[in-house]
């Protein structure tokens, strides 16, 4: 017997069906253009599928040292970034979910604390500025390289492990940190890789960190050189301070939109490897104590 949809049922796939489409025609427009010659997509001449297409975009940045240097700087700043917010969160949280540590609760209330209030920009950039970071790697990396909310999802994942193995570990000799990298860690995957897409999409969207903090344009990340790529081609100036003057000359929307599927293109690959524990993870860590 075939079962029956009710309208119910249709009117839902139908919303959904229409949600999809604005999100993955704006996306199929971008792989369009970048594929296509300049003069067909200013003219409007097709949608979702070039009259001719052509790798003209992606041989040209990929040859430019402004958008390769950018590219190496964002790839640092992610890889880097990733790799001390995975270890300053993961032990600040292993510490906090042991309750004989000293000073445990304050140290709770001090980050606490942090969720509610924040010193703001100005205070922020001061201190960057006094600790001489400016231009540096270490004014996007070290003020973002942990938060309150991350360190306690992580720690309440901590506290849902059974105390059994951490006792069992104990009898055969380990230490904090044995237990932390042989037991705990291995246990804990889904909510690392979980934590390790968040802060990877973290750094590498970095943007306004960049702006404030790097006076250098050559130590830009990948993100504002976009952001003055559409500066530059809208307003139809060159700026040589922030783009060599060839890059500027050949911006294109063609140019424009490669360099936005270029862009995408780390996190969009890494993804994939990390979904099996992403769904699992996201729900994992709910706050208790």
């Amino acid at each position: 017997m075939k079962a029956r949809i009710s309208w119910f049922d249709l009117t839902i796939v139908c919303v959904i069906s229409l949600i999809s489409l604005t999100v993955i025609l704006p996306f199929l427009y971008i792989i369009a253009v970048s594929f296509s010659h300049p003069a067909q997509s200013m003219s409007g001449e097709f949608f979702i599928w070039p009259r001719d297409w052509t790798l003209d975009a992606y041989k040209y940045l990929l040859s430019a040292s402004t958008f390769l240097r950018s590219l190496k700087n964002s790839v640092i700043i992610t890889v880097m970034g990733t790799a001390l917010s995975l270890t300053v969160s993961i032990m600040l949280a292993y510490t906090l979910s042991k309750k004989h540590v000293p000073g445990r609760k304050a140290m709770l209330m001090v980050i606490f604390f942090t969720m509610i209030f924040h010193g703001g920009m100005i205070p922020s950039y001061l201190v960057v500025k006094n600790l001489n970071l400016i231009d540096s790697y270490g004014a996007i990396l070290l003020p973002a390289i942990t938060s309150a909310y991350n360190i306690m999802v992580i720690r309440s994942f901590f506290q849902s492990l059974p105390p059994s193995l951490d006792e069992a570990a104990r009898i055969d000799g380990a230490g904090e940190f044995r237990i932390l990298f042989s037991v705990v860690i291995p246990l804990s995957k889904p909510i690392i890789a979980t934590f390790t897409l968040f802060y990877m999409v973290q750094y590498w969207n970095e943007f306004f960190s960049a702006v404030i903090y790097l006076n250098d344009t050559s130590r830009w990340p990948i993100q504002p050189l976009l952001r003055q790529m559409v500066a530059i081609s809208s307003s139809n100036i060159s700026s040589e301070a922030a783009l060599d003057a060839q890059l500027a000359a050949n911006l294109g929307p063609n140019v424009q939109n490669a360099a936005i599927l270029l862009a995408m293109l780390p996190i969009v690959t890494v993804y994939p490897f990390l979904q099996k524990y992403f769904a699992k993870g996201a729900m994992l860590g709910s706050i208790k104590e």
